[in-house]
Parts: structure tokens; sequence; C-alpha cells
């Protein structure tokens, strides 16, 4: 599916809320209960929220995330502004990283323009996006291919990685819990972003306002380890203490 923006904003009031009830669904999008309950049950067939009496929650596992296809038609709006904000601050002839992660294919959407770039990454939906640029060179990591993202993962791709060490990390997460953790589903793929994090000289994290008490099983890092946030709305409390004390640069993307 590909949710219209009422849909978009009902979702992330749920996954910064963790759950709501359609009443208060409905007054927070100023619509009847009727289209809430429409909405809900077309979300809730796509896997993207669970229903209860009365009320709707995040699915909650802290052990899958949802499917790429899903999360590619999610925020996407947000996702593009996200993409273009860190496209702008991204110089040209500079070396990269990029994770895997739908939020880091669009920011290789907006790299295209870009030239003199050396890009490497364990994501072969971004080789294939970079790889239409001449300008640039596209470096895929070696690894296990999960079939379904296309993500490079394992400790052969965290053994190719440490060859290198590049100006900026870009990376995507699927979770930042309230402690100030940043986790993800996968230990394999949490192995190669640790990696990844540790050979570059800044670490610029993208992630849309879902992201923000969305929880995840496996720790990556800390928000002390990022230098730059990027993302599409103001981060919820406690984020912006937070992001404070660890003294992360952030900005808002909001055109």
């Amino acid at each position: 599916m590909n949710p219209n923006p009422r849909q978009l904003t009902l979702l992330s009031v749920v996954q910064t809320q963790g759950s709501a009830t359609v009443e208060q669904l409905a007054e927070r999008l100023d619509v009847t209960l009727q289209t809430v309950r429409r909405d809900v049950q077309r979300l809730a067939d796509e896997g993207l929220l669970k229903r209860f009496h009365g009320g709707v929650r995040a699915p909650g596992s802290t052990v899958e995330n949802i499917a790429h296809q899903q999360r590619e038609s999610l925020h996407a709006e947000g996702k593009a502004r996200i993409a273009r904000e860190v496209a702008a601050a991204v110089p040209n002839d500079c070396s990269l990283i990029l994770n895997i992660g739908t939020t880091t294919e669009a920011i290789a959407r907006a790299l295209l323009s870009h030239s003199g770039l050396r890009v490497i990454t364990n994501n072969l939906n971004v080789a294939t996006i970079l790889s239409a640029n001449a300008r640039s060179e596209v470096i895929v990591v070696g690894g296990v291919v999960r079939s379904r993202d296309r993500g490079i993962i394992g400790e052969a791709a965290a053994d190719f990685i440490r060859k290198f060490r590049v100006d900026i990390a870009l990376i995507g997460i699927s979770g930042i819990e309230a402690d100030g953790t940043l986790r993800d589903y996968d230990y394999r793929e949490v192995t190669v972003s640790q990696t990844i994090i540790s050979h570059a000289r800044e670490v610029w994290l993208a992630a849309d306002v879902s992201k923000f008490n969305r929880p995840a099983m496996v720790e990556v890092a800390t928000l002390s380890q990022i230098d730059r946030l990027f993302t599409d709305a103001p981060p919820p409390e406690p984020f912006p203490t937070l992001l404070t004390q660890a003294e992360v640069r952030y900005q808002v993307a909001l055109t």
C-alpha cells in the first residue's frame, strides 16, 4: 500500500505514543471516527498497526523490522526532505559509507548530482542507485546478502569495512530509545553498523521522527557517538535534552 498523508500522520502519532484510542486519533486528525476506523483497518491489514478493543498500538516487535517495501512508503515524504538536507551538507570530493535502510537509499538518490564521491556501502540498493553517477565511485562490501532488503551483513562485511576510514558515515537506524541508545533488529547488521561508526571521522544519523521511542532488540551505539542528526520533525521529549547532553547537532528538514 501507499499510505496517504493522513494515514502517515496516524502512524506517526501511534508510533510516537506507542498506542492511541480511536477517539484520540479522530480528535488529533480532525476527522470522523468512521474515517479513523477505516484507516486503522487498512493499516492493520498491512501489518503496520495492531488493533485492540477501542484503539490501536504500534506492532512493537523488538526482534523483527517491518518489510522493506512497507518501509519504503512509510514517511516517504519526510525521508525525501531528510535526504535533501543531508545531500546539501555533503561536500563533493569526499569519502562516505552508507549503511542499510530506506532512508539511506533516499539519501543515495539525493547524492546523484554530486561529483568526486567515493562511496562504500553494504546496501545493494544504494550501490544500484549511485552506480548511475559516473562522476563518483561506488565500492560494494562483501558478505552475506539478506534477501528481504538486499543488505550485506555479517563478519565478512565488517572485516571489509575495517580496511577503510572515511570522512562521513551516513547511517540509518531502526529505533532510538529514551535512554539515548540506537537500536536495530539483526545482530549481524549491528556488527557492520558498529564497524562503520568506528571507521568514520564523522557520523551523521538520518532518522525520521517515527524512529524516536521505537524499540528494537540490539544496541548499535549511543547518541554520544553521533556528530549530527537529520530528522523531519522536532524530536519529542526527552530527546532534545539528550541530544544537547550528547553534543549532537541536529537539523529538522522542513522543506
